[in-house]
């Protein structure tokens, strides 16, 4: 009897490498190097926890360009930051912006190889999630423009030789 409670024991300590990956969370922490290398100079799309969401970049030297439209509806706004506003140290991920008595920093979680999550540090609920997009590759939703003028297709060449 005893004897066999050791084997189950045994199979199950060596089943436990192959658990933890299972039960592993689908978000990683990164360190604030990992999150530049994963964010800086992309566009990305995000919706944040109270409503808000837009679009934008941060930029390697710290600046942000993009849109906002507060808590999802009114006017889609443009907001530019300056350079070094978001600030990459080797232990933090903060901003510097004028007027706040504090620094916000920031924790970001990779959520899958384009997305992530960043939140405000210490306030897990105050989170908005970020999804890559490819801006030329957007489609729009609008007609094509009609060209005053018809095109002739019997005139048009179909390749070089012609």
């Amino acid at each position: 009897m005893w004897g066999r409670s050791v084997v189950v024991v045994a199979g199950i300590v060596a089943a436990m490498p192959a658990w933890a990956v299972e039960l592993k969370p689908t978000a990683v922490e990164l360190r604030p190097v990992e999150a530049k290398r994963f964010i800086a100079g992309k566009y990305f799309s995000y919706t944040c926890f109270e409503g808000s969401s837009g679009a934008g970049r941060i930029n390697a030297d710290g600046s942000v360009i993009g849109t906002i439209q507060v808590r999802g509806s009114g006017p889609l706004q443009l907001v530019t930051l300056p350079t070094g506003t978001i600030r990459v140290q080797p232990d933090s991920i903060c901003a510097s912006l004028r007027g706040m008595p504090f620094q916000p920093c920031f924790r970001v979680q990779q959520t899958d190889a384009r997305s992530f999550r960043g939140s405000l540090s210490g306030f897990g609920f105050a989170y908005c999630d970020f999804t890559r997009r490819n801006p030329r590759l957007e489609i729009s939703t609008t007609s094509p423009v009609q060209s005053p003028h018809p095109v002739d297709r019997g005139t048009l060449r179909t390749s070089v030789d012609e």
